[in-house]
């Protein structure tokens, strides 16, 4: 449950009131995903299992390209959240029966394709960062036998810091503009930058909810990932139910 209201005061964008709720809030929203997932079953499989089809073909194309192969899978994290405006759309439908669910998505289309324009260059600039940072490692030496996990192993140590502090950094900016603003712009009509402006406000007054959900979000697609994304046909549907869930809790109406 919400524990406190900041109403933020900005000049220049008009920021809806927001709720600070307390930091094990998280597991409620992935119940009430969890919750949308079997109600909305059919839906959700079938789209979850088309959205770990897609990945896992990206992954395995780029694979005889060893950075390619790594930007493909941690960049799955970075475009994920336009890639489950389905599921928001779905559980936003499952709480307002009889209403048009995507309504907003098709008076809001030029801010949301605009985002969506960012989170593929932002995506582009990780891929070519992740390059040379294999590039600089290897040098002119080739990774043994094709090896990913010789790359990332503690023989690799150095690599494997600078890697994932650069992939870190990235994804905590992506997560910040992105927390609740697709959400946003699927439920209101509102502008990109209101939609953005909201997400950095709920990670400014929601920093151990934020921590716990970034974790979360991370863990679960990372074993989603680990099981050649067999896991992801049910864990992206319900962290997409969830992230709307999330949003109906952290921004008030």
């Amino acid at each position: 449950m919400s524990t406190s209201t900041v109403c933020p005061a900005s000049k220049h964008v008009l920021v809806p009131c927001l709720n600070r709720v307390a930091w094990h809030q998280p597991l409620a929203w992935l119940g009430a995903g969890w919750d949308d997932f079997k109600s909305l079953w059919s839906h959700s499989l079938a789209y979850g299992a088309i959205f770990a089809l897609l990945g896992y073909a990206l992954v395995h194309i780029g694979w005889s390209h060893h950075h390619i192969a790594i930007t493909l899978t941690t960049g799955f994290l970075l475009v994920s959240p336009f890639l489950a405006t389905v599921f928001y759309g779905l559980s936003r439908r499952r709480e307002q029966p009889g209403t048009d669910a995507f309504a907003s998505l098709r008076e809001n289309l030029p801010s949301i394709g605009l985002f969506a324009l960012m989170l593929i260059f932002t995506l582009s600039v990780w891929e070519r960062l992740s390059a040379v940072l294999v590039g600089l490692h290897l040098g002119s030496s080739r990774v043994p036998d094709a090896s990913l996990a010789w790359l990332f192993s503690a023989e690799n140590l150095e690599f494997v810091i600078a890697f994932t502090l650069v992939g870190a950094i990235i994804a905590v900016l992506v997560f910040a503009i992105s927390v609740v603003s697709l959400p946003m712009l699927m439920d209101r009509r509102v502008d990109l930058v209101t939609a953005m402006m909201t997400s950095l406000w709920v990670v400014r007054e929601n920093p151990l909810a934020m921590l716990v959900w970034a974790a979360a979000i991370v863990l679960l697609t990372g074993i989603g990932i680990a099981t050649s994304f067999i896991g992801l046909v049910v864990i992206f549907p319900v962290l997409g139910h969830a992230t709307w869930h999330a949003y109906r809790d952290l921004v008030q109406p």
